[in-house]
């Protein structure tokens, strides 16, 4: 990319937006970085290979003395098939182990051992990756599958004005030419926490821990074969904030994991993400830059908090210097500068950011009314905002038709005014991220897509089973309304056949766990039978009356415990 091709992260100037041939509407760098995520199975070097394009990860396989390493496994059990596949074209030598570099794209390791189900696969990680993924599919588990949908754009057509282009770090979230997605993940047995340096399948690894958008994540360096597969480079400009929400990704902790990789003087670099790069000169050159950007932006960040700068300012002051964007490595194809700095000015100091309009603020509703109001009203705001529009002013437009959407008093029309701006927005960013995120919310506000359903837990049966038996009872504590809890003070037992005793003690508008030892009283079932409940399929009423359920103790003390939480088969 040459310096006179801005790849900024949004222009309100439509002159790059541009149609592709299958109609999605997107900015005309957004479209060209898809020719960087193009599928394709790399020789990086002899016995290194690496499949770009099958999914949002890369899978790479190792050949050592004694078998195939593979390295990360996918979004699922289908997407690990075809990169064996792909595999099996170069060699028959069998897959012994499978290295994982962090929690987020292990979902298809059962697909490795089904290649040859009599032969047994070593599996190796970080000891933090079974928990982090229980971490993302539990409490926290509606905000980050709403996020998930929303940023790698799960939820638009594969076609048309709205259509995915690409996802910033792969084309697509999970490859639609599987029909179906399954599960395969299974957990490390092999696990390390600190730098150590461990045999696989006969050829020596050194494991650093190199925590970047996950705290689990490592480089593997193969230093025999002069190769690094590591979780910190990537084919756009890293991502300290994640619109789909995430926990703070701090840069200095990055930029230990990246001086580490420079040091190490790699031949060859393997990314969880993105094409592999060959040449220990243009490694260190690009590498180099790559963390020069991740710097530029903490510093900057941090001399101008110093100086009292407020969040917003920050993100209008702060500019990456534009020989930044002469490299896809450092260009904002994915999340955008601007968020990144007020995140790691967050991420320091607090959601506070000094402007005293942040100290007490207005709820949203009366905000936005009092705003109304103070211009005019209703129609004065909407004639602003199209205005706005006109005049290719989009962030004020954004603000304008937010209000009214947000205001006591919102109509269809102000919904279509801020889904109108929302996709314009989207057709002329670089980021991946923001023309995902945008299209989404556009598309709800349209009401071409009901988001609502991701905005309660929707607790699967399988999942339930599949988990340790404590987590579907303690998860309950971030469903409690505690309206319905105000004169509750019950500790409830729950007996699982062939479970260990588990506890919910209500008091004081919280459910506390414990271990059900002195509970006021039991609610004793199956687990197959609490699944039901709490999936959908049965309520608690009907479960008591055929005895499904048997409560030890005050029947009615026990349901009118259980009405606390907001899951519709425990209102009796």
């Amino acid at each position: 990319m040459n310096a006179q091709k801005r790849a900024r992260s949004f222009e309100p100037n439509a002159n790059n937006t541009i149609s592709l041939p299958t109609g999605q509407i997107a900015h005309r760098d957004h479209a060209e970085h898809s020719a960087l995520l193009v599928r394709n199975f790399y020789q990086v070097c002899p016995g290194v290979w690496c499949l770009v394009g099958n999914g949002l990860s890369n899978q790479t396989f190792i050949e050592a003395p004694n078998g195939i390493i593979a390295i990360d496994t996918g979004e699922s059990n289908e997407e690990m098939r075809a990169a064996i596949l792909e595999l099996r074209k170069h060699t028959q030598s069998p897959i012994v182990a499978v290295l994982y570099t962090h929690f987020h794209y292990v979902s298809g390791t059962q697909a490795v051992l089904n290649e040859d189900s009599s032969r047994e696969i070593e599996i190796w990680g970080h000891e933090k990756i079974a928990y982090n993924r229980i971490r993302a599919t539990s409490e926290i588990a509606p905000a980050y599958g709403r996020g998930l949908v929303e940023q790698f754009a799960i939820s638009l057509p594969q076609d048309g004005p709205d259509g995915i282009v690409n996802v910033g770090l792969g084309n697509f979230y999970r490859n639609p030419q599987f029909a179906t997605q399954t599960n395969g993940f299974i957990a490390p047995k092999k696990t390390f926490n600190s730098q150590c340096t461990i045999e696989v399948a006969g050829l020596s690894i050194e494991v650093t821990p190199a925590p970047s958008d996950a705290d689990d994540s490592v480089t593997y360096w193969f230093e025999s074969l002069g190769c690094a597969v590591n979780n910190l480079v990537w084919p756009v400009l890293f991502n300290i904030f994640a619109i789909r929400g995430e926990e703070y990704r701090d840069p200095r902790i990055m930029l230990t994991g990246l001086d580490h990789l420079l040091s190490l003087n790699v031949e060859h670099l393997v990314g969880a993400h993105g094409k592999p790069i060959s040449g220990a000169t243009e490694i260190v050159n690009r590498v180099t830059r790559y963390r020069d950007a991740i710097q530029f932006l903490w510093d900057q960040t941090v001399r101008l908090t110093n100086r009292g700068y407020t969040s917003v300012e920050l993100a209008h002051e702060i500019r990456l210097p534009d020989f930044y964007d002469e490299d896809n490595l450092t260009s904002e194809f994915y999340g955008v500068a601007e968020h990144h700095v007020r995140q790691i000015r967050s991420g320091l100091l607090g959601w506070f950011d000094g402007d005293p309009a942040n100290l007490f603020p207005l709820p949203r509703k009366e905000h936005s009314d009092r705003i109304i109001a103070g211009f005019g009203g209703r129609e004065i705001v909407r004639k602003k905002a199209n205005d706005a529009i006109n005049q290719d002013d989009l962030r004020w437009a954004c603000e304008l038709s937010s209000w009214l959407v947000n205001s006591s008093e919102a109509e269809t029309a102000d919904r279509l005014l801020l889904s109108n701006t929302l996709r314009l927005i989207a057709q002329r960013t670089t980021a991946a991220n923001i023309r995902n995120w945008c299209l989404a919310r556009a598309r709800d506000l349209d009401g071409t897509l009901d988001m609502t359903r991701f905005n309660r837990h929707r607790i699967s049966r399988k999942q339930i089973l599949s988990a340790p038996a404590t987590q579907s009872v303690h998860i309950l504590r971030v469903m409690l309304l505690p309206e319905r809890a105000l004169d509750i003070d019950t500790h409830l037992g729950f007996n699982f056949t062939d479970h260990q005793s588990i506890g919910l003690h209500i008091r004081n508008c919280v459910a506390v766990p414990t271990d059900g030892n002195g509970a006021d009283v039991s609610i004793n079932c199956a687990q197959e039978v609490w699944a039901d409940i709490l999936s959908g399929d049965l309520k608690i009423s009907v479960a008591v009356a055929s005895k499904e359920v048997k409560i030890s103790g005050d029947t009615n003390m026990a349901l009118a415990a259980l009405q606390v939480f907001d899951v519709e088969n425990l209102q009796s």
